[in-house]
């Protein structure tokens, strides 16, 4: 039988991908990619196109994941999707399913992994890693994530502040992950948490992307000038 194959395609530089994923892309017979409504262009497959083999010419198909915190239309997003992914490789396709980042942090293709071992464990899967946008972001900027007894929090979205205040409180690097609409009151919540103006501070949006931006200070130069409102967007705070 065919293989299912996800690929990690890490913060968005194609030159970024391992030797193995771009294999993989290359002897794809279907790329399957995640994208959030119907006719948007899948983010994903944008980093990846230039090493698409197009003598072999895969078929492309986007597979629509909905952003939505509903329970039940989540849940019948990943029984549809999981099923048009299992079609393929019954069919005797190669698939390939990109993620941004890498597939086992907060991606699209936890969900997916799921309902495809449930229903369908007669598919072979094979997960490649890709390199996650906070350490591509550290490496940018010059800072380390951790180091000696540091502890690390990681924070997909600030949809609990109190939540992420009380977290804060027993960290010693917050990284914040997407959806830049919250940072503003991250600052505020960080500092009432302890972190000093003498924190480091470092923030960035579409990282690996032409349109990176990416700036280093410390917390008390924070303005609200300095902050992004764009989903795809990184904030590290590093307490003095």
């Amino acid at each position: 039988m065919a293989e299912l194959t996800c690929v990690g395609c890490g913060p968005g530089d194609p030159d970024l991908l391992t030797v193995k994923a771009v294999r993989a892309i290359q002897s794809a017979d279907v790329i399957m990619c995640p994208t959030s409504k119907e006719g948007k262009e899948s983010i994903a497959y944008s980093i990846i196109s230039s090493l698409v083999n197009n003598s072999k010419k895969p078929d492309v198909l986007n597979l629509v994941f909905p952003m939505v915190k509903d329970r039940e239309t989540l849940e019948n997003t990943w029984e549809t999707n999981a099923r048009i992914i299992a079609d393929k490789v019954k069919d005797g396709k190669n698939v390939v399913y990109l993620t941004v980042g890498d597939p086992s942090l907060y991606s699209t293709w936890i969900y997916l992994q799921r309902e495809l071992k449930s229903k369908y464990p007669e598919i072979k899967i094979t997960v490649i890693p890709g390199i996650v946008s906070m350490f591509a972001f550290a490496s940018k900027v010059g800072i380390s994530i951790a180091e000696g007894d540091e502890t690390v929090a990681v924070i997909p979205a600030c949809y609990d502040l109190s939540r992420v205040k009380e977290t804060a409180k027993n960290c010693d690097t917050m990284i914040f992950l997407k959806d830049g609409r919250y940072f503003d009151q991250v600052i505020v919540l960080l500092r009432e948490a302890g972190f000093p103006d003498s924190s480091l501070f470092a923030i960035a949006q579409d990282v690996g992307t032409n349109e990176e931006i990416v700036k280093k200070l410390t917390l008390g130069e924070v303005t609200k000038d300095t902050l992004t409102s764009k989903y795809f967007s990184i904030m590290v705070v590093k307490r003095a």
